[in-house]
């Protein structure tokens, strides 16, 4: 039997089906660039060499320069490390446990420190691995082997996370006699995994990659406290409530624990919001402004209200102000790149305006805050009067309350910074984390769709000029807080996945968008569902899902 696939000329060729990606992208219309093929995109799906082309297929090449090229490198250098460490370890257990500064934070468990020694000694067998340019191959296992193989591999994370799935076979990468479960397509060969680093770091160490868009090239390291101390609060969240991978939360769920295990998860967020509160009383009166700042879908409005809920109890009188009236015009509005009205940069607001009221409402005065709407693209003729009451305190939110341009008419002494984000603590398994973009990612689906209309399709269609802009505008000012905030919650994932699900399903293979939409649903396959109605009505998922004893 032959199948027809179509080159992105237009050219197309018949091959014999059962035919690998291998053999066709070795065709001299996918040659002659800087930049090495590692993967290919068949109808729009990502998938690794040894994939078979089994029906008609239009394919493009996924380069070392792309951004899946990009993700796929460091997803393959991690395996890299795996194998290297069960080598040179072999009764140690590796973990894998949070992004940080363009790298992987990792650690042995039981271990205190990683030396400097062992730091060498993985280096060196790493880059001997990648000299020999060893195949890695992507096939299938049965359930059963697959099980007894993690086991005896001491990756008793992984074994947990099999025990909820049911499949026959279990996709896993191969390189030589290691395995490891398959998340998603690995390089051909060590011998592409040519650049990294390994940094000793905190209690562990930290393996490094480059940035999108700099193959070849290892940024120097940047060291980022306030997220690393958010990760080793969080992780101290995850003991009290002994889940630190998906395997462990679906033992809670399908024990009949999880009602519990959510309202703990719960009380720790309210404690800790509760501790902020005391922190801003403890600063003084001097404190005037709270402000309030994280990536999208971060969810820092429905933080900023519980936040109020505990300074009132501390005798304080917050009063929210939305930075969302100060949007200049529409035609005032800049542009970015591709000519498109750029409502991520702080230019896009009245700063000057905003700046003048801040100074007003904080020495007393009455301002007039202005109603913008937003189907209009401009101002209303009246807005809305605003004066602080007595014992008042200001509170904002918005992606850009880290940056001082935004309030540079307000003391330093009078504000007190606070940056909220998704970090969530759970792992897949022992070598594969679950990306906090993907927590946010999932959270803005199912709330854009519930709340704005938007199909699974249009928000990941946006979504990378959501990150472009947080690289820009949020991420560079996250150590200027006095606070922070993690707003992720170790059950969330299981609630967002009936919400998620039917809308990823949408999403079809003529799109480009599709391969997204499947790499998440074969994530959250891994979940055991969780009934919203055990979500308590002040909770910061219900921003997202609806039903929330808030007002927006």
């Amino acid at each position: 039997m032959k199948v027809a696939v179509r080159f992105p000329s237009g050219r197309s060729k018949e091959y014999q089906a059962g035919t690998i990606v291998r053999d066709i992208i070795c065709e001299e219309e996918f040659s002659g660039t800087k930049y090495p093929v590692i993967a290919a995109r068949v109808n729009n799906e990502i998938t690794s060499f040894t994939y078979k082309i089994v029906v008609n297929s239009e394919i493009h090449a996924v380069r070392l320069d792309s951004r899946e090229g990009t993700n796929i490198y460091r997803r393959s250098l991690c395996f890299l490390l795996s194998l290297t460490a069960k080598k040179l370890f072999p009764e140690r257990r590796l973990i894998i446990s949070h992004s940080l500064g363009k790298g992987f934070f990792y650690y042995f468990e039981g271990l205190d420190c990683v030396s400097e020694r062992d730091i060498d000694m993985l280096l060196e067998h790493m880059k001997a691995v990648v000299a020999s340019d060893l195949p890695v191959t992507r096939r299938l296992v049965s359930y059963t082997d697959a099980v007894d193989y993690f086991r005896k591999n001491n990756q008793p994370d992984t074994v947990k996370l099999l025990a909820y799935r049911n499949d026959s076979r279990i996709p896993v990468n191969e390189c030589g006699e290691f395995l490891d479960i398959s998340h998603g397509p690995l390089v051909p060969s060590t011998g592409f995994l040519k650049v990294f680093d390994i940094i000793n770091y905190q209690s562990g160490f930290l393996l490094r990659y480059f940035g999108f868009g700099n193959p070849g090239k290892i940024q120097r390291f940047k060291d980022n406290p306030v997220l690393f101390s958010i990760y080793r609060e969080y992780k101290s969240w995850g003991k009290i409530l002994n889940a630190h991978c998906v395997g462990a939360l679906n033992e809670l769920i399908s024990s009949g624990k999880i009602k519990e295990f959510i309202q703990v998860a719960e009380a720790l967020h309210n404690k800790k919001i509760s501790e902020i509160a005391d922190r801003i009383q403890q600063r003084g009166k001097g404190v005037r402004l709270i402000a309030i700042a994280g990536p999208t879908s971060s969810g820092k409005t429905t933080f900023a209200k519980k936040l109020a809920i505990q300074l009132r109890v501390l005798g304080m009188t917050p009063v929210q102000l939305s930075i969302d009236n100060y949007f200049l015009s529409r035609e005032e509005t800049p542009r970015d790149d591709e000519g498109n009205y750029n409502f991520e940069t702080l230019d896009a607001l009245d700063i000057l305006l905003f700046n003048r009221h801040l100074k007003a409402l904080l020495e007393g005065r009455e301002v007039e805050v202005p109603d913008y709407n937003f189907i209009l693209g401009r101002r209303q003729n009246k807005g809305t009067p605003l004066k602080l009451p007595e014992k008042g305190i200001l509170i904002c939110e918005g992606i850009h309350f880290l940056n001082d341009r935004l309030t540079s008419l307000v003391k330093p002494e009078m504000k007190y910074k606070i940056y909220v984000s998704a970090l969530t603590q759970l792992n897949l398994d022992d070598h594969n984390r679950i990306s906090t973009t993907d927590n946010r990612l999932i959270r803005r689906m199912v709330r854009d769709n519930t709340f704005r209309g938007y199909t699974a399709g249009e928000t990941l269609k946006m979504w990378q000029s959501v990150k472009r802009g947080e690289s820009i505008n949020i991420f560079p000012f996250q150590n200027s807080s006095d606070s922070a905030f993690n707003s992720a919650l170790d059950y969330e994932l299981a609630v967002l996945k009936v919400y998620a699900e039917p809308l990823l399903k949408t999403v079809k293979p003529d799109v480009e968008e599709y391969n997204e939409a499947k790499r998440l649903l074969s994530f959250l396959t891994n979940f055991i569902p969780i009934t919203s109605q055990w979500v308590p009505s002040e909770s910061i998922l219900r921003e997202f899902i609806g039903g929330s004893a808030f007002r927006y």
